[in-house]
């Protein structure tokens, strides 16, 4: 979209909320409030100038962390709302953005393959999986809940704040799952479609089969990969398919519309498939749900104050992009998935790189082959790709690095020295369509910075 398309989009953005607040009689605004046009142009100069102070998360050069640019809809949806600043805690704060709000929901649990079900937006994934394990911890007071090491680190935390017995285990070693599920001391496996690390999508379609066996809840957190669903049931899906087609047998999921829904930060959602676990959030407030018998959002939602902005902003958004395979986000996500295919192809012939695992879905992470393969070189070595590409006076190139436990590492060669206990390896998020065709580019220049580093 370009600049003078985008400003239509705001001025009409603009305009609408003009032609609301003219239904009212018209009023002052009081003088306490008013700040000259003068002034408010220094400090929004003044601002411009900090905010310079940011890298270029738009750009393809840009493959750090998983930070995506919201889609331009999204922003002037959002500046649209948030003129009248509504509040999606209580229908009394926000009615026309709850019925919004009540919609993508059931897009995104239609998604997911579910029918009936409970959820709701959130400020943020994290805030989705505390919901989320909160219910868990609900259902099974006494027992534990379960996450793999690769798991998001929040789940430990969040384990924390409830007061609920946690343990680390490998959900993808089937056999020692098994051992630990006879035991009956845990309630809820956490799966995770899409680990941060690496976006490694763990074998849900492995692990539910003894989930059920034993009676055990399994809440797969799909913060990260929960959209590309969509790509699994095209007909020739080029993700593996099989853990996403069953998602729609798991108590609760957790999906974040902020990272590949093209939404602006923070915008989480977390759903349940039994509908009844809405008595553990029964609460009283006296000061709300008045004007309104019909369900209010924040007697299912352990936030309050939650901007019904982010709901308008989804909203526009899939109506532009509707979850879909052949069309809307479908397309947008394979080509994020090629791109990491692309590499992934690039990297295997690579003398100077090697890749540390094969992507699950857009996440590429990868190590420069030193002369002698040691954790100390290899981590060395990383950090001075790392930092050369990024300070480069033309063309900076920005990536991300990865610490990974030395003795994974060891598969790569016998005579690899684990001299330390951490490598540190190279990351790079590959979650734009640009990605695609500049992904070539990315890796001629690693390999150039590399061979000059090594």
């Amino acid at each position: 979209m370009t600049e003078s398309e985008f400003r239509l989009l705001i001025d009409a953005g603009i305009s609408s909320h003009a032609h609301f607040r003219n239904r009212w009689e018209s009023m002052e605004e009081d003088d306490s409030l008013s700040v000259s046009g003068e002034r408010s142009a220094s400090i929004l100069s003044e601002l411009g100038e900090r905010l310079n102070d940011n890298y270029p998360f738009f750009h393809p050069r840009y493959a750090g962390q998983m930070i995506k640019p919201p889609h331009p809809i999204a922003m002037a949806a959002y500046m649209m709302a948030m003129q009248i600043n509504p509040n999606n805690h209580a229908l009394d704060g926000g009615p026309a953005t709850a019925k919004l709000e009540l919609e993508v929901v059931g897009q995104i649990a239609k998604m997911f393959g579910y029918t009936d079900h409970l959820g709701h937006l959130t400020s943020s994934g994290t805030f989705a999986n505390l919901e989320a394990l909160w219910v868990a911890r609900s259902i099974h007071p006494d027992k534990a809940i379960a996450y793999s090491p690769s798991a998001h680190y929040t789940h430990r935390r969040m384990c924390e704040v409830i007061n609920a017995r946690s343990m680390e285990l490998d959900v993808t070693d089937l056999e020692l799952l098994e051992t630990e599920l006879k035991k009956g001391s845990i309630g809820t496996l956490v799966v995770t479609i899409g680990t941060t690390g690496t976006g490694s999508v763990e074998p849900l379609h492995r692990i539910l089969p003894l989930a059920k066996k034993y009676g055990v809840r399994i809440h797969a957190d799909c913060a990260y990969g929960g959209f590309f669903t969509l790509l699994a049931h095209a007909p020739e899906p080029i993700i593996a398919p099989e853990p996403f087609l069953v998602l729609h047998e798991c108590d609760s999921i957790v999906i974040d519309p902020h990272k590949h829904g093209l939404q602006p930060y923070g915008c989480g959602c977390v759903l349940f498939r039994d509908a009844t676990v809405g008595k553990y959030y029964r609460h009283d407030s006296p000061y709300t749900y008045f004007t309104s018998k019909e369900l209010h959002l924040g007697e299912i939602s352990l936030e309050c104050s939650r901007a019904g902005a982010s709901a308008a902003a989804l909203w526009a958004t899939l109506k532009a992009f509707p979850l879909r395979a052949d069309e809307g986000l479908g397309p947008i996500l394979r080509k994020t998935r090629h791109a990491a295919v692309v590499w992934s192809e690039l990297i295997s012939s690579s003398r100077i790189l090697i890749e540390y695992c094969k992507p699950d879905l857009d996440i590429v992470i990868y190590f420069p082959k030193t002369p002698v393969l040691s954790a100390s070189r290899i981590s060395a070595a990383t950090e001075r790709i790392f930092t050369t590409a990024m300070h480069r006076s033309e063309s900076p190139l920005y990536l991300a690095a990865f610490a990974v436990p030395s003795s994974a590492m060891a598969k790569y060669s016998t005579d690899f020295v684990a001299d330390i206990p951490v490598t540190k390896v190279l990351r790079s998020v590959l979650m734009k369509p640009e990605h695609e065709h500049f992904v070539t580019t990315i890796f001629r220049e690693i390999t150039a910075i590399s061979g000059s580093i090594l």
